[in-house]
């Protein structure tokens, strides 16, 4: 009786050192690896702070280790416009967050809902709010815009078009308004300012290249900038205000 007696006090004994271990183990990894720094990479979309916000949440949300190992091969699901999002460990009390942002061409205004698609017209978002920096496309001909469904126009040739464009402006450090097709035609909007840069497609490029010191020139200004045959050897163009 003595001898069991003797048993389960030292397997008692055991035990609590056993926890003991697992408790003094567990605070030493909430300690060591607490995040003091953050930071986000890779988002348009959202702050900062409500990308943190996204990741840092719930139990162990400050935790260096416990992040960047949930966030490893992590895809986003039900968050509009993200595709994934990563977590890289610099520190123990440093992290890194990278957004991976679908890429998105260009949005139409349908049913009151601003729907946003990719470089081969694919819907991949829809909105009641507008996204700044994405422009609108207007002069396509739809009837009708489903979520994960290439929007139905006529010539999808329009959306090669448009991504051309949106490179372009990207790559000038531009952001339009508007990418207005009518007719063939192209026309550009900065606020009060229409560039109208024709149906030609070969010198598109020299003619969004040299926009950026155009657009200096014509700030403050309401009217159309006619590029449409805008002759780079000599550097003129034809501006027409408008009241």
């Amino acid at each position: 009786m003595v001898k069991r007696k003797k048993k389960w006090i030292i397997l008692l004994f055991v035990v609590m050192l056993f926890v003991m271990a697992i408790l003094w183990f567990g605070n030493y990894l909430i300690s060591k690896y607490h995040i003091e720094t953050v930071y986000v990479d890779g988002n348009v979309h959202y702050s900062d702070e409500e990308i943190k916000n996204m990741i840092m949440g719930g139990v162990l949300g400050d935790n260096s280790l416990y992040l960047s190992h949930k966030y490893q091969n992590w895809e986003a699901k039900n968050i509009p416009f993200i595709d994934a999002i990563t977590v890289d460990s610099m520190s123990p009390d440093t992290i890194k967050i990278t957004v991976y942002e679908k890429a998105l061409a260009g949005y139409v205004k349908y049913l009151d809902t601003f729907m946003y698609f990719d470089k081969d017209g694919y819907i991949v978002e829809n909105s009641s709010v507008r996204t700044e920096g994405i422009p609108q496309i207007t002069g396509l001909s739809f009837s009708y815009a489903v979520l994960g469904q290439p929007l139905p126009v006529e010539n999808a040739q329009v959306f090669g078009d448009i991504l051309t464009i949106t490179k372009l402006l990207t790559k000038y450090e531009l952001i339009a308004d508007k990418i207005q097709f009518e007719s063939g035609e192209t026309v550009l909007h900065f606020g009060d300012i229409r560039v109208a840069l024709g149906s030609e497609r070969s010198r598109l490029e020299n003619k969004i290249m040299i926009l950026p010191k155009f657009l200096e020139d014509l700030e403050g200004k309401k009217g159309v900038l006619h590029m449409e045959n805008y002759d780079e050897t000599n550097g003129k163009y034809v501006f027409k205000p408008s009241e």
